[in-house]
């Protein structure tokens, strides 16, 4: 209640201060005026964070359905997402229903994609953050089918990454799923011999394992940067997905801490 009147409320007050009277009245309206800014700015920004959430779910729906059938692991995802987005009531009910509207053979996905690629003001990160989350969806069984992949081709384009662009997305998505996820098997604790982890640590900084210490660090900074949660929500990502940047965050950091390791880097 008080952020809604918190215009008015400070307006007042300080055209009390310099106007007695007639300047509180003053402050009174112009205090008014920007309340109805702001609120109109914030409705805008949570009206986009619902499309925002629509289009993840919808999307990760259709890939799903993609190659066939959709299987019980990418369900359970879907349903772990829903979970550790916190997404309760109302809005669990929204995200399910965009799920399985997005299985329908008839889904528009390229308007669905253009009009979130809009939402987002054709911000790089939250696209990336965007096919990072449909590519949990694709790996989620462990592997990759020709008709995902040829589909998250599809969203790629509509979203303007390259072919070139989409490959180095999917080795760290794989990456990821072997370092941190026990590349699909149940439980998720890594099983990789040492040489294994720190080949994908490098995938997951996007560097070349023969690049110098400093050519390391600057591919670590960078994906951090690309990756920081309050970056990322401060460009419109739903708050509702703060934990899932917080753990991409983190699994880079992981990365970056394997690589040290191994190269004694202080």
């Amino acid at each position: 209640m008080l952020a809604r009147i918190k215009g008015k409320l400070i307006g007042f007050l300080f055209g009390l201060l310099i106007g007695n009277v007639p300047g509180a009245l003053l402050g009174l309206w112009l205090g008014h005026l920007l309340d109805k800014k702001l609120a109109h700015a914030w409705q805008f920004n949570r009206g986009a964070q619902q499309e925002f959430l629509y289009a993840t779910f919808a999307t990760m729906g259709h890939l799903a359905k993609s190659s066939g059938r959709v299987s019980s692991e990418e369900i359970r995802l879907a349903e772990h997402l829903m979970t550790q987005m916190r997404l309760q009531g109302e809005q669990r009910s929204q995200a399910q229903q965009a799920f399985r509207e997005g299985k329908d053979s008839d889904f528009p996905l390229a308007q669905t994609l253009r009009r979130f690629r809009a939402q987002v003001r054709d911000s790089r990160n939250l696209l990336r953050f965007f096919m990072e989350v449909q590519l949990q969806l694709a790996f989620a069984d462990g592997e990759l089918h020709p008709a995902e992949r040829r589909l998250l081709h599809a969203i790629a384009a509509e979203l303007g990454f390259s072919g070139h662009e989409l490959e180095q997305l999917l080795a760290y998505a794989e990456a990821q799923l072997h370092m941190f996820r026990g590349g699909g098997q149940a439980g998720g604790a890594p099983r990789q011999p040492p040489a294994d982890r720190l080949r994908d640590a490098y995938r997951i900084l996007e560097v070349a394992a023969e690049a110098d210490d400093a050519t390391v660090k600057r591919a670590y900074r960078r994906q951090m940067s690309k990756h920081h949660p309050d970056k990322l929500v401060a460009q419109g990502l739903p708050q509702e997905m703060m934990d899932m940047a917080k753990e991409k965050a983190q699994e880079i950091q992981q990365a970056w801490e394997t690589i040290k390791a191994a190269r004694n880097i202080r």
